[in-house]
């Protein structure tokens, strides 16, 4: 069985970011695994780690698959310390402005081209927050997709995947046969903490980067040019008010709830 799982780099979720002429700005903040990714790892670590127990050489493999500049491989090294087998990165120059379609289409084409099984996401990433990108693929690949899973159960000899799928009026068990997108919340698990030798042994692992030539997509397909959607204009983030201060003459309780009052909190 052969896991992929699509993985981002992404500004830190606590750095101040900007707009600058309609794009983020990810040169200026610090750059991190996008953390719902994590818990897409993890979720398939815990099912691959038995399946291979006891085997010399690992029968079940899982790979990350990412697209961004160069130095999104600190990012994919990040999910090979945790214990993913390798990588693939496309890069290129062509990429920079390329909306949700044009991520979709070129990591398909991988995913396609790497004979996976399953393909395993996170929910969303922290700097989009559009939750797309497992649907386009499915769209883009004709598998089936299992969506926001709160748990996940494969059968590697039916070549099966269950899920409980998490919807605001419940709960739902769905199935689907190999390949398959599958996408699971972040209370699927908890992701473990990369361990020294995990870090060590992540350095030796494979990368392998790839061009949009390497993958047969066009430049015109990506980037600005084959975006089809368009920043126009983003205003930063207004200041906080300023807060209120209460002097507590004995009368501390009676202002804060005038206060609440005015407020209509209470």
């Amino acid at each position: 069985m052969k896991i992929a799982i699509c993985v981002k780099q992404v500004p830190d979720s606590w750095a101040e970011k900007k707009m600058v002429n309609g794009r983020l700005d990810r040169e200026s903040v610090d750059a991190v695994l996008n953390d719902l990714d994590e818990y897409a790892i993890e979720e398939a670590l815990r099912i691959v780690e038995p399946l291979n127990e006891g085997k010399e050489s690992p029968e079940h493999t899982i790979t990350l698959i990412s697209m961004g500049p160069e130095r999104t491989t600190e990012a994919i090294r990040k999910g090979l310390s945790m214990g993913a087998d390798g990588g693939v990165l496309v890069s290129d120059p062509a990429l920079a402005g390329s909306d949700a379609v044009a991520t979709a289409k070129v990591l398909s084409k991988v995913i396609q081209d790497g004979g996976f099984d399953l393909v395993f996401c996170g929910t969303e990433s922290t700097d989009a927050r559009m939750s797309v990108i497992p649907a386009m693929l499915a769209e883009s690949l004709g598998w089936a997709q299992l969506t926001f899973a709160g748990s996940v159960k494969v059968d590697a000899g039916a070549k099966s995947v269950e899920i409980a799928r998490m919807t605001e009026s419940g709960v739902e068990t769905m199935s689907a046969a190999f390949p398959c997108i599958v996408s699971v919340i972040e209370k699927i698990n908890e992701p473990r903490y990369p361990s020294f030798k995990g870090i060590m042994a992540a350095k030796k692992k494979p990368i392998e980067t790839k061009a949009l030539a390497d993958i047969g997509v066009s430049s015109g397909e990506v980037g600005t040019t084959g975006a089809w959607s368009e920043v126009l204009e983003a205003q930063p983030r207004p200041p906080r008010d300023k807060g209120v201060k209460l002097e507590d003459s004995g009368d501390g309780g009676t202002k804060l709830a005038d206060y609440l009052l005015e407020k209509r909190l209470v």
